[in-house]
């Protein structure tokens, strides 16, 4: 099992950054985004995401705002990313200075490519999405 992980420090306080990513309905299309759909709300929904031709179907498996955790799971066999058997959590912690820090760490089995590859996949998507919150939180 190949583990990818990306931590980051931001420039904002930790219940602001917790707000820009643990929306799991807040995913846009754009970029490598073709589409988007939602089924259901909160711990148990499920977001399926086009890309490059394919889908990624991902389900909310914790989400915890006392915390500032949440994890999901990819749950189709058929992902048109290179996982399979793949889950990963986001923690945002309160550095107490104004800035917060966070760990996005997933597990999966490579998928089609060496597991390298994969793993600069993921830290690619996680630290896209870290710096995605910052932008936002800097306007």
């Amino acid at each position: 099992m190949a583990k990818a992980q990306v931590v980051k420090q931001i420039k904002a306080p930790a219940d602001a950054v917790w707000a820009a990513l643990s929306n799991f309905s807040g995913i846009k299309v754009g970029g490598p985004i073709s589409s988007i759909a939602y089924e259901g709300e909160g711990v148990g929904m499920v977001r399926t995401i086009g890309m490059g031709g394919g889908l990624v179907v991902e389900r909310l498996d914790v989400h915890d705002a006392v915390q500032r955790k949440f994890a999901y799971s990819i749950i189709n066999e058929d992902c048109a990313l290179p996982f399979s058997n793949y889950s990963a959590a986001v923690s945002i912690a309160d550095n107490g200075d104004g800035t917060s820090t966070v760990d996005w760490t997933g597990t999966f089995d490579a998928r089609g490519v060496p597991e390298e590859d994969a793993i600069k996949v993921a830290t690619g998507i996680y630290a896209g999405a870290i710096k995605g919150a910052q932008v936002a939180l800097e306007k």
